[in-house]
């Protein structure tokens, strides 16, 4: 039987952090959303922020809608803040050391009936519940960017996860009016575990000549009906995080398909992270995106 949840923590206002609280608080939970400081936490909510003006322009909410939803969100620098949390829900970098370290202190902090989730991409679930004075009450909830938009949420059941914390994260994604898809804590659980591979192999496409960038890119959306072609899509991923995703799943299966490709590489230490630092597989900087001029 699912808990009921009517306070919501969000751990971090970032690139997925922002989007989570947003749509929390669309549903009608009480948000409170954590970042390590002032500055950043502004600029998480001047996000949320910016998402609601465009929907009230867009005419797909109304002005008093959008206040209700602004005012239901409370941001913080304090970990404190989120004592009386029903559910608390990390979206920090994705770095399971650092990701430890945060658990460790909220887990002192969250009353000890709280469910907490992490959003990994790939990271193990119960590394994280495995520190934890609540292992059981431990889950995965998987978003994507953005949050505000796509549908799919994966929920992650790790072995130390009860029924009721798993019923519960089912219902609470379910409540957004999300796609809850369960699966299990195996490396990029359902849709990394197919993606990536793919994406990695359009990299190596591209390094033994098979196309251009954007010959790829068109090729496959007209040939599989994608509506993003995988070159561009990893540039929204964002080719730090492809990179850090494809490290772990490397790491549990030791395979070919999910090593790093020599492009990549080379593309992360110059500091080509895609559309987030402006420079991928296409450049950023102009009115519309182009094939990067460096290929």
């Amino acid at each position: 039987m699912a808990q009921q949840i009517e306070k919501v923590g969000v751990l971090g206002g970032g690139l997925m952090g922002h989007g989570i609280a947003q749509v929390a608080a669309e549903a009608g939970y009480q948000v409170v959303l954590r970042e390590v400081d002032e500055a950043t936490l502004a600029k998480g909510v001047a996000k949320i922020e910016k998402q609601l003006a465009r929907a009230v322009e867009k005419g797909k909410s109304t002005q008093e809608d959008a206040d209700a939803v602004r005012g239901r969100i409370f941001g913080t620098a304090h970990y404190r803040e989120l004592a009386d949390c029903d559910l608390v829900i990390e979206a920090i970098t994705e770095s399971l050391p650092l990701k430890l370290e945060m658990w460790r202190e909220v887990d002192e902090i969250v009353k000890p009936e709280a469910v907490f989730a992490t959003n990994t991409s790939s990271l193990a679930v119960i590394d994280q519940a495995a520190v934890t004075g609540r292992p059981e009450r431990f889950v995965g909830l998987h978003y994507f960017n953005p949050a505000q938009v796509m549908k799919l949420v994966e929920v992650v059941r790790c072995v130390t996860t009860s029924q009721e914390a798993f019923d519960t994260a089912l219902e609470f994604a379910r409540s957004q009016g999300k796609l809850a898809i369960p699966t299990k804590d195996k490396a990029g659980f359902i849709v990394n575990r197919l993606l990536v591979p793919y994406l990695l192999d359009a990299i190596r496409a591209y390094e033994e000549g098979v196309g251009s960038v954007d010959e790829i890119d068109e090729a496959m959306k007209a040939g599989a009906g994608h509506p993003m072609g995988p070159l561009t899509l990893a540039d929204f991923v964002g080719l730090d995080t492809l990179g850090s995703i494809c490290d772990v799943l490397f790491e549990e299966f030791r395979e070919r398909r999910f090593a790093r490709p020599p492009m990549l590489r080379k593309m992360l230490a110059a500091g080509w992270f895609g559309r987030k630092s402006g420079m991928g597989f296409y450049d950023y900087s102009g009115d519309a995106p182009q094939p990067n001029p460096a290929f």
